[in-house]
């Protein structure tokens, strides 16, 4: 398995992902990008990259999908920086797996992999957030050496956030 930049080489899969997921909410938000046009996606998601175009209150961002030979089998996000409204609820990292890989200890691969990329932008406190009532994210970012730092209601969801901190070691960034 490895971490890549979204290509157009998966449009296939990406499709089939997004079908996959039916009306669930898309973790994380570059999968609500309208992907009909894909190369406009793949546009858009590096514009994210390149911090350019971004809606008020959005952090420049880096979309990668693990992928599994040819199959696109999860999608992360790394915000390079926190907004104020991101800090307090949303934090650097977003990810999800696709549903028929669930279960597999996937989801804790992909947020290893994605905090090596935090690592080697320098990014050595992460902030990383999810609800209470998905014991499952909780648990894969403990396992990744998550600290619950604080709770807050999510008024517009009717639920609990927890917001998790992740340090990294300066020390060990790979050449």
């Amino acid at each position: 398995m490895k971490l890549i930049l979204p290509s157009a080489k998966y449009e296939a899969s990406y499709c089939a992902y997004i079908t996959e997921l039916g009306d669930e909410e898309r973790y994380p938000f570059p999968l609500d990008f309208d992907h009909h046009d894909f190369n406009a996606m793949l546009a858009r998601i590096e514009a994210f990259r390149q911090g350019q175009n971004l809606p008020e209150g959005y952090a420049a961002s880096t979309t990668y999908w693990l992928i599994d030979q040819d199959e696109l089998i999860g999608v992360s996000n790394l915000r390079h920086y926190l907004t104020p409204q991101i800090e307090h609820a949303g934090g650097h990292i977003g990810l999800g797996i696709r549903p028929s890989y669930r279960g597999q200890g996937l989801g804790t691969l992909l947020l290893k992999l994605t905090l090596e990329q935090a690592q080697q932008r320098g990014i050595h406190e992460v902030h990383i957030h999810c609800e209470k009532t998905n014991p499952a994210s909780a648990a894969m970012i403990i396992a990744n050496g998550g600290k619950l730092h604080s709770e807050i209601a999510d008024n517009r969801h009717s639920s609990t956030i927890q917001r998790f901190r992740i340090h990294l070691a300066q020390s060990t960034l790979s050449n």
